[in-house]
């Protein structure tokens, strides 16, 4: 039978399209490839491995971690030939830990991910995350996994936010929850007489630190320990970023957040918001609407926002001059200037 034929059976029998059962069990395959992150099974293998001898590397099952191996060959994660697995060139570069591309530490935060999303369907039901640990009250390996992820997509991210910003003429700048450091050093890059000063919470200061010295960047960007949803962010200031930052709150908490930047920008200071940014009707694009769950699931009342809620903000602060700034990637700009 033709598969045009099949399909028409199938079709005719009342079954599921089999692309919506794969998209259904999808979690299955992401789970397995999310285990295998965890338990470090690509640096286990090393140049190869039985088994046998990846069980005793971390500390599992010998029959079980078999299975999911197998289960890893099945779906071109790893190759397994006479009894011996190898990682594939995809998985050695990126999870074998001997890559400079290697983001097992990023994807870390993935796989902590995974036990908030399994509440989606109670934080529909109570409106709210139910299964909330904050940034000030998380575990240290939630913290190094969390600003790890963040710091991989920056450092890709930021010399396109650098360009699109432009920063020529700037003397001093706000990195307003500035996590890993990735755009304080991207843009002290692209301007060597920029003072920057990077805000963000004690137990992320450390991390952002080693960032910075390892660019030799030491002595123009310096960490501030603080709380940007109540702190005052001071004054002066040509540039303040705000990245990755608003999903993070509520309307209120960004209202309240905008209004201080305003006030601490310098007379024609520039506001500049990377984020996802939500079409008009919030259906589209696809990753700004399912990240707008993600921080359902993660925080008290987070969201993605759309162009014109951003706008309404800027401009309720007080800031003119207000426009949307595509770049490549999942995440656009919202420029404001005082």
């Amino acid at each position: 039978m033709s598969m045009a034929k099949k399909m028409k059976a199938r079709d005719a029998s009342g079954e599921l399209p089999e692309d919506l059962l794969l998209t259904i069990r999808g979690f299955q395959e992401s789970r397995v490839i999310l285990t295998g992150i965890e338990l470090n099974i690509f640096a286990a293998i090393g140049d190869g491995a039985t088994a046998g001898q990846v069980a005793a590397k971390i500390g599992a099952d010998a029959r079980a971690t078999e299975m999911l191996l197998n289960a890893l060959v099945a779906m071109g994660m790893l190759t397994k030939r006479g009894g011996m697995f190898r990682d594939t060139p995809v998985t050695a570069r990126y999870f074998g830990g001997k890559s400079p591309d290697d983001a097992r530490a990023a994807m870390m935060h993935t796989v902590h991910l995974w036990e908030r999303w399994s509440t989606l369907t109670e934080c529909v039901h109570a409106g709210t995350s139910v299964k909330r640990q904050e940034a000030a009250e998380a575990r240290d390996d939630w913290t190094e996994a969390f600003i790890a992820a963040m710091h991989h997509y920056a450092q890709a991210r930021a010399p396109h936010v650098v360009e699109a910003v432009g920063v020529q003429g700037a003397r001093r700048m706000l990195d307003v929850g500035g996590g890993s450091g990735a755009y304080s050093i991207a843009f002290s890059q692209a301007n060597e007489k920029l003072q920057v000063e990077l805000l963000d919470l004690p137990e992320v200061l450390p991390i952002a630190q080693r960032h910075i010295e390892e660019a030799g960047l030491g002595a123009r960007i310096k960490t501030r320990a603080g709380d940007l949803r109540t702190d005052l962010l001071g004054q002066g200031f040509d540039v303040i970023l705000v990245s990755a930052i608003c999903h993070m709150l509520g309307p209120e908490g960004n209202r309240d957040l905008l209004k201080r930047c305003y006030e601490a920008l310098a007379p024609k200071g520039r506001l500049v918001i990377s984020d996802f940014i939500l079409e008009a009707d919030k259906t589209a694009p696809k990753h700004a609407a399912l990240f707008a769950l993600n921080m359902l699931v993660g925080t008290r009342e987070g969201s993605s926002y759309s162009e014109s809620e951003y706008g309404a903000w800027l401009h309720e602060a007080g800031f003119r001059k207000v426009k949307r700034v595509r770049l490549p990637g999942p995440a656009n700009l919202m420029m404001g200037t005082r």
